[in-house]
């Protein structure tokens, strides 16, 4: 452990369950790197993740954003190009846009595409997919609703997913943020992740909660809002 670390995580108590508002400051004030670290929750839950029943996913819009500028591409044809732009996308096109990703041109952070463009994205699903950026259904990715999406994605839309071990990694802003914000945000996830509950999972929902910020330790908070 790193003598910043180290110095850092004797802030915190390994044994207590900070309330939000406490973790929300003390996750300001173990951020001690050079930059404006992420501001990051992770969720422990009690489901099984080898079972499609009990994925745990969806989207979120949070109050505040993530702090972050994310460049959004959308494929799209006709009118529905006009709407993309005025909502925001830095990129928009439709064949020429997968031609530039069969290339290698990835240029942006989210790709949004109408159901009817789909088709034509099984050419490039190799180069998207292992990158995280073929769009998807649940993560609200593939829509008519362009203009709607956009302008949520940039506004900081994000997407939450259980991992291999059951558990969720969400950005929820910056520790530059005021506290009151990361408090918001980190709740308005907690009771987002709560309601999406599988019917099929069994006891204990949610296991754990822990924020952190991107070089600090980890400080467990109370699940509840």
């Amino acid at each position: 452990m790193s003598k910043r670390l180290d110095s850092v995580s004797k802030l915190v108590d390994k044994n207590k369950i900070y309330t939000i508002e406490e973790t929300a400051s003390l996750v300001k004030e173990t951020a001690k790197a050079k930059f404006d670290e992420t501001v990051e929750v992770h969720i422990r839950l009690g489901i099984d993740p080898k079972q499609s029943d009990q994925i745990v996913r969806g989207t979120i819009s949070l109050p505040y954003g993530i702090g972050k500028t994310r460049k959004v591409a959308v494929l799209v044809k006709g009118e529905k190009q006009k709407e993309a732009q005025a909502a925001g996308a830095d990129l928009v096109g439709s064949d020429d846009l997968i031609e530039d990703i069969s290339k290698g041109k990835l240029n942006f952070d989210i790709l949004v595409a109408t159901p009817d463009i789909m088709k034509d994205l099984s050419k490039v699903a190799k180069i998207l997919g292992p990158k995280g950026l073929m769009p998807n259904p649940k993560a609200g990715t593939v829509t008519f609703e362009i203009g709607q999406t956009v302008a949520e994605l940039k506004k900081g839309r994000v997407e939450y997913k259980n991992d291999s071990f059951g558990i969720i990694h969400v950005p929820v802003g910056k520790v530059s943020f005021d506290k009151e914000k990361l408090v918001d945000n980190i709740k308005t996830l907690i009771e987002a992740v709560t309601k999406a509950k599988p019917s099929s999972a069994k006891g204990q929902y949610i296991k754990s909660v822990s924020i952190s910020s991107t070089m600090g330790p980890g400080i467990f908070v109370d699940q509840k809002i």
